[in-house]
């Protein structure tokens, strides 16, 4: 295979000049004025006059923020599931299915052409990063393998088909990249999550494999899968891909399986590089260190709006974008984008930790606030519990979710975790674990503390015992397993939570 690496630094540094010389706010402005222009003559634009629209406030004034389940009674279910001028002109042909993590309602997100089209083009601007970070690189010398969801994708209607956000991108890569890439084609279309990591763990040794991409959970499980396959090796990735350079990884927060990866890349040359592609559009790339924030895609069909997470639900909450928002501050993110969507909530709370360029940080989802009693714990705060007190006891947390526990009337109510070891810890070191968890929440949230003191107001965590594999187990059951699914951290359904405890079985361990 001809190692194109060459032809990416080239278009790396015309990439990198470009970025370097654009003005980012009269850029997004640019970008809106281009949507409205495109959708003036769609039900919606009409509706909210596009044509007469010439400013950000203008915009912010005609359109109001909505979420998903607005935009889908109000003008895509009555269409459903041909959407071809109701948001946006034009067929569109894909419905990306996105999972609600808290809840496990499935939503349907339109995909249009204009926006598989700026997948494509920020996809490549991974490499471009990568690239830049690394000039000895080739990465195009060998294959890029994606382990994404299945291209089988549900015709609906006609010129009409629903699917995984990732199998939508695999079968629509261009034939030219096709030679490059794993799996090939008719491989791709295995939906059965294990027969699809079986069939492709052997066949991906005999590939010259440069990159990797997908969800880290579903990533750790492939390479667990091939540890077994060749219990010769060591576990390592250079061990099963001496090529390797670059992991791409997305989807869910990467800190529960850091330790793990850096376990598998010891001291290989390989990179890791996180990506912000929601199922709505492709948003940020890490194009710095781990923790820096991922730089915002400005240019690409999408402009981007910030609210303060507790004003959601208010239809005057002031909304701000780039050519005004602050850095240090956490925000609700809104997406307008080229298949239609207009300012709407994509559920996802942000932090910039800069504007010149942009970057953040996802620090949570709008629905992973855990309050039983007014001590509104963010997913953020959780994620850095629970990482602590993984340290104090010198344990690995494979996965967990968290829940409001709320026992019955008369009851102190508090939180539920379940967690999954790595090695399963002795019923001390899980106690500990639990007060590590309840310390660390107490010294990260005044009102989490103000309910715990004096010991008659939130009860302290309780802390559930997951087998190894249980929450892989727990979503194959469920169907949900692979692909751009997530374990969900917060669990917002009763009837969710239950179905998770009665699958793990045994009782409270404090």
């Amino acid at each position: 295979m001809i190692d194109a690496t060459p032809l990416l630094r080239g278009y790396a540094r015309r990439r990198l000049a470009a970025l370097d010389a654009l003005d980012t706010a009269a850029t997004q402005a640019r970008q809106l004025r281009r949507l409205l222009r495109r959708a003036q003559a769609t039900r919606f634009g009409r509706a909210h006059r596009f044509a007469g629209i010439g400013s950000v406030t203008e915009y912010q004034r005609q359109v109001r923020l909505r979420p998903y389940e607005a935009l889908w009674e109000e003008w895509w279910q009555p269409a459903f599931p041909r959407l071809a001028g109701a948001t946006w002109p034009g067929r569109i042909p894909w419905l990306a299915l996105s999972s609600g993590t808290s809840s496990g309602t499935t939503k349907y997100i339109p995909v249009s052409p204009a926006m598989a089209r700026a997948n494509r083009r920020a996809a490549l601007d991974v490499l471009v990063w990568h690239a830049a970070g690394r000039p000895d690189s080739r990465v195009l010398a060998g294959r890029s393998f994606v382990l994404g969801g299945s291209t089988a994708l549900t015709r609906l209607r006609p010129g009409v088909r629903a699917g995984d956000l990732s199998g939508i991108a695999a079968s629509e890569v261009p034939w030219w990249a096709r030679r490059r890439t794993f799996p090939p084609p008719h491989l791709a279309l295995i939906e059965d999550w294990d027969r699809k990591i079986a069939t492709l763990a052997p066949l991906s040794l005999a590939q010259d494999i440069r990159s990797l991409s997908g969800t880290p959970s579903w990533l750790l499980l492939f390479l667990e899968r091939l540890a077994a396959l060749r219990p010769d090796l060591p576990r390592r990735l250079d061990a099963f891909y001496p090529g390797l350079e670059l992991i791409v990884h997305g989807g869910v927060g990467f800190a529960p399986y850091a330790g793990r990866f850096a376990a598998w890349i010891g001291d290989a040359a390989i990179a890791t590089r996180e990506v912000y592609a929601a199922s709505e559009g492709f948003i940020a790339i890490q194009d710095r260190g781990p923790g820096e924030g991922m730089r915002m895609i400005p240019d690409n069909g999408l402009f981007y709006e910030f609210v303060d997470p507790a004003a959601i639900g208010d239809p005057r909450a002031p909304r701000r974008w780039i050519g005004d928002v602050r850095a240090g501050r956490e925000y609700a993110l809104a997406l307008t984008s080229n298949a239609g969507l207009w300012s709407y909530l994509l559920g996802d709370i942000v932090m910039l930790t800069g504007t010149a360029p942009p970057r953040l940080l996802v620090t949570g989802r709008t629905s992973d606030t855990l309050s039983v009693a007014g001590e509104h714990v963010t997913g953020r705060e959780i994620d850095t519990a629970i990482a602590a007190a993984g340290r104090a006891i010198g344990a690995e947390v494979g996965e967990y979710a968290a829940a409001a526990h709320l026992p019955g009337a008369g009851a102190r109510a508090g939180h539920i975790f379940v967690i999954e070891f790595a090695e399963p810890p002795a019923s001390a070191d899980l106690r500990r674990f639990a007060a590590a968890l309840d310390a660390t929440l107490t010294r990260l949230n005044a009102d989490y503390r103000a309910h715990r003191q004096g010991g008659y107001g939130m009860l302290e965590p309780e802390v559930r015992l997951a087998s190894p594999g249980s929450f892989a187990a727990w979503m194959r059951r469920r169907g949900r397993i692979g692909g751009q699914n997530k374990v969900p951290r917060v669990i917002g359904d009763p009837a969710l939570l239950q179905d998770l405890l009665a699958f793990i079985a045994p009782g409270p361990a404090r």
